[in-house]
């Protein structure tokens, strides 16, 4: 069988994407720099033994032209994320990598007999999505995001130009007077927000910026010097192995850990923010299957869990799960750099044979089983809601 170099993998998603290679019966080599914000403790013991691994770093010419040799397919997933204010890392770490390792395959194909890269990009390049304002549209009535999963589509079609819009990141101000809705810039007043289709594209973060300039790379050198690409746009990514050490790694670790010390979850704006949380096994599906399907070559992809669900709808899942009688606490606080409603139109996937397995009540519980056989986890909860406050990314409304 081809032999497959997954950067990232001894992460979360690299992981997942890993085993099921291996079990389709590929070759596997790793790539991995083992940061120590995502792995203090050194290689993860779930690293399976069955692949070769490459300590290295994907920024590093040295390092990628050791692991690339006689790879026929590449998946490109290990990348920086965090929400601190570290520009240039998220560009050099994530944008470079993807330049890099398209600059040696293509420069000697022989050495690099790469057939097709699928890239890790992100539904940050969305940015805050899509939005119809209902007063611009007639006052109509708007279907909402479960009604529009359940069609399949987004309405967008059937509704006039004047009152779509695609919003930049909230004011800061409006932020921290707790008015947490998308407003129409034309008439001011709240708006509703749509599927998330591929075309929408408004990144607000570097990080989504990062991302969005690895989808330009992906398409435009890709199409010019016949590499086969894919950029799979992951929305909210849940599941085991998902790292607690650093505090990008989402609500599911944050809310567990706070939970499992006797706190009860923080939620942030107002807990009724929609999300798309698909399972890490589902994601790794959509890799192995855009590696194998031709009709995926060339396209951006939208990878999500095909079901809208509130913050805090995944709080008291979470408490559920671990049987706690703690309620959500609501304090006022927001998080720059998050996105009001995100929740993806898989639509094009979905066309491609594959849906989602996995609910999200099942996702939560896998996380829980998880997280409950890991040690020291005090000390990353506190250690990562005080960076997040020292560097101004967690904020209070003004009350």
């Amino acid at each position: 069988m081809a032999l497959c170099l997954v950067t990232g993998g001894a992460g979360f998603i690299g992981s997942h994407t890993v085993d099921l290679l291996l079990e389709k019966g590929y070759e596997v080599r790793i790539l991995d720099s083992l940061q120590p914000r995502v792995h203090p403790q050194g290689k993860p013991s779930f690293v399976s033994t069955d692949a070769e691994f490459v300590h290295g770093d994907v920024s590093r010419r040295e390092d990628m032209t050791r692991a690339l040799q006689g790879v026929s397919y590449v998946f490109h997933l290990a990348a920086y994320q965090d929400y601190m204010p570290d520009f240039s890392r998220f560009i050099h770490t994530n944008a470079e990598s993807s330049a890099l390792l398209l600059e040696l395959t293509i420069g000697d194909r022989k050495r690099f007999p790469v057939r097709k890269v699928i890239f890790a990009s992100s539904q940050a390049v969305s940015g805050e999505g899509i939005y119809v304002c209902p007063a611009c549209a007639g006052n109509g009535r708007m279907p909402t995001i479960q009604e529009q999963l359940a069609s399949g589509c987004s309405p967008i079609r059937s509704l006039p130009a004047s009152a779509i819009h695609t919003p930049g990141p909230r004011p800061v101000d409006q932020l921290k007077r707790g008015e947490w809705e998308i407003r129409c810039l034309t008439c001011g007043g709240n708006m509703k927000p749509l599927l998330i289709q591929e075309s929408t594209i408004n990144p607000g973060t570097t990080y989504g910026i990062s991302k969005y300039a690895i989808e330009l790379l992906a398409d435009r050198l890709g199409r010019r010097y016949g590499i086969p690409t894919v950029c799979m746009r992951y929305t909210y990514v849940q599941g085991s192995r998902n790292s607690f050490y650093n505090a990008y790694s989402g609500v599911a670790r944050r809310f567990a850990l706070r939970i499992m010390h006797e706190l009860p979850p923080i939620v942030y704006e107002d807990g009724r923010q929609l999300r798309d949380y698909v399972n890490v096994r589902d994601v790794a599906r959509a890799n192995v299957l855009a590696m194998e399907d031709e009709r995926a070559d060339y396209q951006v992809l939208n990878v999500g869990g095909g079901r809208a669900v509130t913050v805090l709808e995944i709080a008291n899942m979470m408490l559920r799960a671990l049987g706690s009688d703690l309620k959500p606490l609501i304090p006022g606080e927001f998080r720059l750099g998050d996105t009001r409603h995100t929740v993806s139109d898989i639509s094009k996937l979905r066309a491609l044979g594959w849906h989602p397995v996995v609910p999200v009540e099942q996702n939560v519980a896998e996380f829980v089983d998880w997280i409950r056989g890991q040690s020291g986890t005090q000390k990353y909860l506190e250690e990562a809601e005080r960076t997040m406050r020292e560097r101004g990314v967690l904020q209070r409304i003004d009350r």
